[in-house]
């Protein structure tokens, strides 16, 4: 398949991941408001868990793969992670994202089961991660602010790139469903592959003179 080909489904997957990772960030808000406000520990253990379940198997491989392929489309066209405010700004939400996902929430999340309503913080912080997902999907369509510099413009990547930007982040998932918990060891390599790769063409981009 061609180059714009390749791109077109990278785009695709972004955006079903995207959508999928905000549809199960407010999956776990609706589960947790209701181990939040239940009187019935039953009730509050089978949200809490379930909740927790949902993280594990369905957000958080969706979270890694929509993180991946919008990484992969700023390194890999010439729209760049630097070059315009409201993907610089998708950028650093993305990354904020990524910490607070895994190093915060999903560790409350699994403390929270056990019986004990979910903490208020944890709660809230599912429905920010909801917000923030449904601003970046602004962010997207209006592409506000303009440019933030001006520059060489970075070419676009070659076919294999796009190709590898699509079958990484799903055999990751795969491979993630079998051993039990998101392993994105595949996308993370192909990302450092790129960024090594665009960091050559920049420089070889920079050194050639003008005529």
């Amino acid at each position: 398949m061609r180059t714009k080909t390749w791109r077109q489904l990278t785009v695709w997957l972004h955006i079903v991941t995207s959508v999928g990772w905000m549809g199960q960030a407010l999956a776990l808000f609706t589960l947790l408001v209701i181990g939040r406000t239940s009187d019935d520990r039953e009730i509050r253990v089978a949200a809490t868990s379930m909740a927790h379940e949902i993280d594990t198997f369905l957000l958080a491989p969706l979270a890694n793969a929509s993180a991946f392929t919008g990484f992969m489309l700023a390194a890999a066209t010439a729209w760049g992670f630097t070059r315009h405010w409201w993907v610089l700004a998708k950028f650093a939400i993305t990354l904020v994202q990524l910490y607070a996902g895994i190093f915060l929430l999903s560790g409350a999340l699994r403390d929270s089961v056990g019986g004990d309503p979910p903490p208020v913080p944890l709660v809230a912080g599912t429905a920010l991660m909801a917000s923030a997902l449904a601003f970046q999907a602004w962010l997207s369509v209006a592409k506000p602010w303009g440019k933030v510099r001006s520059g060489v413009k970075p070419p676009t990547a070659p076919t294999w790139v796009f190709a590898a930007a699509v079958f990484a982040p799903l055999t990751d998932i795969t491979v993630g469903l079998l051993v039990g918990y998101p392993l994105p060891v595949l996308s993370l390599a192909v990302l450092i592959v790129q960024l090594v790769r665009r960091r050559r063409e920049l420089g070889q981009a920079s050194m050639t003179p003008v005529a």
